[in-house]
């Protein structure tokens, strides 16, 4: 056999084994990467994400092994890779926004932005993510909206699921009330609540007087309770407050309208 055969069928049978050698270790660091992003995230995602990344890396180094056995044999690979450059500018300008989708669904997995389930506000729309894909992420308000927002587009994020939120209640009474009864009474109330009210994540506290309006004395209560169930827990509040300040004789000062019949 000609040596210089032979000596390409080793270059080639080298370039093959490094170019393996060079996947193996890179597939394993990317797995290592993304294991540790297991314990945080939602496996799917990240399983989709080093998928991706996977065959990037797996396409990258195909290519370029074939550059280089091409080289071997003696092929000008210089025109090849300019049409390569060429074919990567054209693909690039004509996808240039798929690809920022994409670049971008991956940079709101990688970095755990939010996931579905979560309440956020992007762009003004609050409302829950129902789907996080690498192009899009569609949201639904409350009211039954959807919105289905570009990755790209994707600049500001509130996550509202990732701390705990904070209740708070304003009730008023009477000045005429006794303010010290109020209050043993709205203690006595909290106290009961924290016992009972699951979505609760800290204590229900009496922070006293917020303001002197002109027909009442407003107290402030507030608790921190476990994400996006704030309203939930103001309404329950506000519901025991007012059968208990009825138990106890306590009046919540309302707007009233005085009619006076005048007879001629």
């Amino acid at each position: 056999m000609d040596e210089k055969l032979i000596r390409r069928l080793v270059t080639t049978a080298i370039i093959l084994i490094i170019s393996i050698l060079v996947y193996l270790v890179i597939s394993k660091i990317l797995k290592k990467v993304f294991k540790l992003q297991l314990k945080r995230k939602n496996e799917r995602k990240v399983k989709t994400a080093f998928s991706l990344f996977n065959n990037v890396a797996r396409c990258l180094i195909i290519i370029i092994s074939c550059v280089a056995i091409l080289g071997v044999f003696g092929v000008s690979t210089s025109g090849l890779v300019a049409s390569l450059s060429v074919v990567g500018v054209v693909f690039g300008l004509a996808f240039q926004d798929i690809l920022k989708d994409l670049l971008s669904g991956l940079s709101i997995i990688l970095e755990d932005q939010y996931t579905i389930g979560d309440t956020v506000t992007i762009a003004g729309f609050k409302g829950e993510v129902i789907s996080l894909g690498l192009r899009t992420t569609k949201i639904k308000s409350y009211t039954g909206d959807l919105k289905i927002i570009s990755n790209r587009n994707i600049t500001e994020v509130i996550n509202h699921s990732l701390e705990p939120s904070l209740a708070i209640v304003t009730v008023g009474v009477s000045y005429e009330d006794d303010l010290d009864k109020v209050e043993k009474v709205l203690n006595k109330l909290c106290g009961r609540l924290n016992n009972e009210i699951k979505q609760l994540v800290g204590k229900i506290e009496v922070l006293g007087i917020e303001s002197l309006s002109e027909s009442s004395i407003d107290y402030k209560i507030t608790a921190k309770v476990k994400p996006t169930t704030q309203y939930d827990v103001e309404r329950i509040l506000k519901k025991e407050i007012k059968l208990e300040f009825d138990k106890n004789n306590i009046s919540i000062p309302y707007n009233q309208v005085v009619v006076h019949n005048v007879w001629v």
